[in-house]
């Protein structure tokens, strides 16, 4: 019986030591992602733990936000409230970038606000489905208690009392995933990082449902600012550093082609 329980607990071990190399090499080689970063407009992206989350001023004593983060309790979210001399009934939105578990955390904190996401994404931010990435697919299904209360769709403009913010889907991370254009700033959530170079990089395999849809998803992103003639001052995923201007997205939907 020592015996099985031994080689039980090297087989855990090993798996363990496996799962965490698995996340160090899809993490690595990464812009660090900055505490209290002022991108623009008012906006400002609050580190929680590995996750950005942004606060957007959308009013006199509004904000809305783009994800929720990890902690459930929404503590670095309430400490930048508080920092603005606002309290939890200040968040009006909370825009959802995918509905990894790290991206929806505290959205119960803020019961007021409306939680908005493309239509494909519904389903795993509620925990009516479960994400297909190779290492999410292994996690069970189960209800997260939150609900999206507006659905949006590739394209639209959503006003946010006088500010408009651009919708785009980037299916690839996930099914529904989105990226946001808002005062000049692009927020894409996990469909990109911004390695320690300064170049763009797409969503890492391990968390993605589809790696070449992620990098056909960033291509059409960027073909579509273009057309769009959208100035970007800064690109802001959630779990690195930031870039400056769209060039790190035109270099990499050239890469992409």
């Amino acid at each position: 019986m020592k015996r099985i329980l031994k080689i039980a607990a090297l087989v855990v071990l090993v798996l363990v030591v496996g799962v965490a190399a698995l996340f160090a090499v899809a993490f690595m080689g990464r812009r660090p992602l900055t505490d209290g970063q002022e991108v623009g407009g008012g906006i400002r992206v609050v580190a929680d733990g590995f996750a950005a989350i942004a606060v957007i001023p959308t009013g006199d004593r509004q904000v809305a936000l783009v994800d929720a983060g990890q902690d459930l309790t929404g503590e670095a979210i309430k400490a930048e409230l508080n920092r603005r001399q606002l309290d939890s009934t200040a968040v009006t939105a909370i825009l959802l970038t995918h509905g990894h578990p790290d991206h929806i955390g505290a959205i119960r904190q803020f019961p007021q606000a409306e939680v908005m996401a493309l239509e494909a994404e519904v389903p795993l931010v509620e925990g009516r489905a479960g994400a297909r990435g190779p290492l999410p697919r292994l996690f069970p299904v189960s209800a997260t208690g939150v609900t999206v209360t507006r659905v949006l769709r590739d394209g639209e403009v959503v006003m946010l009392g006088a500010v408009p913010v651009r919708v785009y889907a980037l299916p690839g991370h996930t099914a529904g995933s989105a990226a946001y254009f808002v005062n000049g700033v692009l927020m894409v959530g996990d469909s990109a990082d911004v390695a320690s170079d300064g170049s763009l990089q797409g969503s890492p395999w391990l968390f993605s449902d589809s790696q070449a849809e992620n990098r056909a998803s960033l291509t059409r992103l960027e073909q579509k600012l273009v057309a769009d003639g959208a100035t970007v001052s800064t690109i802001v995923p959630s779990h690195s550093g930031t870039a400056a201007g769209l060039a790190a997205l035109t270099d990499f939907a050239r890469r992409n082609k």
